[in-house]
């Protein structure tokens, strides 16, 4: 009997979604209520990798279902502020006189690459983060349909924000590698 590829079609994988016991499935749910993409995932890949064959891949692609299926109903972290007058705020209060504000990209397994924008302190010599640019932080605060050209929208977002900010304070404002996630770029030297 031939099986159809679970990854690769969306009604294969709901039937397999379907066909978990109901405790899996409220398992998976709760973590991907709570936003704990990596907890879902693992729970698939134990219950489903020697039997069906669903690795990584696959699971994240069911979890991702799941992610859709709740939509705003999932606990997000909240996204960091990116309007002026909070970063501002936010870099007030940095000890040691800010010389320039910096975007720097970073990654990790949950959101992929993201941005981290900077205040760079003289003295103390310290970098103190603003804010945290993630895709779907991004996507929101540039809204929907927004033209980005090709660009990764945490990107388009740390540019604008970091720009403002950094005219705001007259200091230099430094994004090594905005076009390409780059997290071993370039950093801002006074």
């Amino acid at each position: 009997m031939t099986r159809k590829p679970i990854a690769k079609n969306a009604d294969a994988r709901t039937a397999w979604w379907e066909g978990l016991p109901a405790g899996i499935r409220e398992q998976v749910d709760g973590y991907v209520l709570q936003d704990s993409l990596l907890a879902a995932v693992r729970v698939l890949v134990d219950v489903g990798f020697v039997r069906d064959g669903v690795g990584v891949g696959t699971a994240q692609l069911i979890v991702g279902d799941r992610y859709a299926h709740y939509g705003d109903r999932v606990a997000r972290e909240p996204d960091s502020p990116l309007d002026p007058e909070s970063l501002a705020l936010r870099a007030d209060g940095v000890v040691g006189r800010v010389v320039a504000i910096e975007a720097i990209w970073d990654g990790d397994t949950v959101h992929d690459w993201f941005v981290v924008l900077l205040a760079v302190a003289e003295d103390p010599d310290a970098e103190h983060v603003l804010a945290t640019i993630p895709w779907g932080a991004a996507e929101r605060h540039l809204g929907e349909g927004a033209d980005r050209g090709a660009r990764h929208p945490s990107a388009v977002v740390a540019e604008r924000a970091g720009e403002a900010l950094a005219a705001r304070l007259r200091v230099p404002f430094h994004f090594a590698s905005p076009d390409t996630p780059d997290d071993e770029a370039p950093r801002w030297r006074a």
